[in-house]
């Protein structure tokens, strides 16, 4: 019975993800139709999710709340759920931004307690590292490439306000522009660093089960990705601009270059 109610929350997980799909379209455009595919695609995972919850605990006699991985299922389960109701009552559907990819990822580590079997090949270990790898550094790009317009937002908003335009003042883009190349670079580093995160957290899953989930490295990498996610949602929901982005910004590149330099401590493992 373990092993079902394994394959249906990793069932949920599926479903979960068209939320996190949604997330990143929207950062890409404002009218996204994916909202209710997802929705509908949580609503059905909480169903799967409900029937995992009830066999674990029918298998243990008790509320599976008693590990990381329970507390993790747990936790998504009724995050989900109170963001349906809340949904439905009243029809807050901007929260979803932020509630569906946590969800996701939640209910991503609590599917993690059973291991699954090792790589079918050296080969495809190196390219599953190289691909986790390569859209880490894409994300990296993108929140650098993000900072820096945030930069020079503040500098020509800064400049204009004051009527005092500095010797370099001409050759900055318009803000419209700048704004719109944070908003973009935005998206796509969130993009890459969810996926990257993803695909980090499956490669080290086949690679030594739950270990590295306890690793204090790893820890940093949800810190930066959490970071990421709260500047994403304020963006899209509250039109985060000017000064208070531009040190949030500032903020997530802190975080993720100390996780670039924490997880130079994986390297003999990576390299193994």
């Amino acid at each position: 019975m373990q092993e079902t109610s394994i394959f249906w929350l990793r069932t949920a997980v599926f479903l979960y993800s068209l939320g996190v799909v949604h997330t990143l379209l929207s950062m890409a455009r404002r009218h996204n139709p994916l909202f209710g595919a997802a929705l509908y695609g949580l609503s059905l995972g909480l169903v799967f999710h409900f029937v995992s919850l009830v066999e674990r605990g029918m298998l243990l006699e008790r509320i599976p709340l008693d590990n990381f991985f329970e507390t993790c299922s747990a936790a998504a389960f009724l995050i989900a759920a109170v963001f349906l109701f809340v949904h439905w009552r009243y029809d807050f559907s901007s929260l979803g931004l932020a509630i569906f990819p946590v969800v996701f990822m939640l209910a991503l580590i609590g599917a993690m307690e059973v291991p699954v079997g090792p790589w079918s090949n050296a080969s495809v270990r190196g390219a599953g590292l190289a691909i986790h790898v390569l859209l880490i550094l894409l994300g990296y790009a993108a929140l650098l490439l993000m900072t820096l317009a945030s930069i020079f937002y503040l500098v020509q908003e800064r400049a204009l306000k004051n009527k005092r335009p500095t010797a370099w003042f001409d050759r900055l883009p318009p803000l419209a522009t700048l704004d719109m190349l944070i908003s973009r670079s935005m998206g796509f580093g969130f993009a890459f660093i969810t996926l990257g995160l993803v695909t980090g957290l499956a490669w080290a899953f086949v690679e030594s089960g739950t270990k590295l989930l306890f690793d204090g490295r790893v820890g940093f990498a949800f810190v930066t990705w959490a970071a990421y996610l709260v500047m994403v949602f304020l963006r899209a929901s509250a039109g985060l601009r000017g000064r208070k982005a531009a040190w949030m910004a500032l903020t997530v590149l802190g975080c993720s270059a100390l996780t670039w330099i924490t997880h130079t401590g994986l390297r003999p493992l990576l390299e193994r």
